[in-house]
């Protein structure tokens, strides 16, 4: 769900923020879930990676494709590695307040595709490229089908 779904007005894009482009219900996965099981989350619901949280909803990682397949390049089996053995720890990340403006330069100046969300430590949602594309196009669209 993002808020920018239901934007029925035309809104300056730079007044958006995190909080009105993110996506709230991102699919996750735990430091103990084996690297096959996000490997098969991520082919599932068509994503590149997905943030690894501890059972309080902390940020600890991320794990992406890429990460995925260098284990199996490595010749490791993905049933058998846990995603904390694979994830990255070091994760750029933004805050509900972040605006666009501010998301865009980071994703271009890291060459993300997409960047969590956190509030007090906690992931709240995710926001994608494309959900600033979406944010956009809703809040400068005169009509919206």
């Amino acid at each position: 769900m993002r808020r920018s779904e239901y934007l029925t007005e035309q809104t300056p894009f730079e007044t958006l923020t995190a909080s009105i482009l993110m996506e709230t219900d991102v699919i996750t996965c735990t430091p103990d879930d084996t690297c096959r099981h996000a490997a098969s989350q991520i082919t599932k619901h068509g994503i590149g990676s997905l943030p690894v949280v501890d059972g309080n909803g902390w940020l600890v990682g991320i794990i992406s494709e890429f990460d995925v397949l260098q284990q199996l390049r490595k010749g490791g089996d993905p049933k058998q590695f846990r995603v904390e053995q694979a994830m990255s720890r070091e994760v750029r990340f933004v805050s509900e307040t972040t605006t666009a403006d501010e998301i865009i330069k980071l994703l271009q100046a890291e060459h993300l595709i997409r960047v969590p969300v956190l509030t007090d430590g906690k992931l709240v949602g995710v926001v994608a490229r494309r959900d600033l594309l979406l944010g956009y196009i809703k809040a400068t669209a005169k009509h919206w089908p």
